[in-house]
């Protein structure tokens, strides 16, 4: 049974920072493509950020490059979201997810299988 765990979501105030981290079991994690997706309130679930399973790539939405950095240790089967200059437009449930995407598939929920509960990130204003 294929299990994704986040953790590291909470309040900050805009400025700040958060390192999300999410642990997944059940799976060969190496061989697999991690991203990160958020949801807002009343807005649909939208890409953040992905690395393949190498860990050699990365792939970042435009309104949170140059602020948010995605990396992985496959050794503790862990993917991260380190998260800073938080704006109150960054708040969202954030889901971790793994999949075996092509990278034509690599920001498209589609392209991911197995999906973590969520962590909730709020930054204030």
């Amino acid at each position: 049974q294929v299990e994704l765990v986040e953790s590291g979501g909470g309040l900050v105030p805009a400025g700040g920072s958060l390192r999300l981290s999410c642990v997944g079991s059940g799976l060969t994690f190496n061989t697999y493509n991690m991203a990160w997706f958020r949801q807002a309130p009343g807005k649909d679930r939208e890409f953040v950020a992905a690395i393949r399973r190498s860990g050699g790539y990365t792939y970042y939405a435009d309104s949170v490059k140059g602020r948010f950095t995605i990396s992985r240790d496959n050794g503790k089967s862990t993917v991260f979201l380190q998260m800073n200059t938080l704006t109150p437009e960054d708040s969202a449930v954030y889901y971790c997810a793994a999949g075996l995407a092509v990278l034509s598939a690599t920001r498209v929920e589609s392209g991911y299988r197995y999906w973590g509960q969520g962590t909730q990130v709020t930054v204030s204003s």
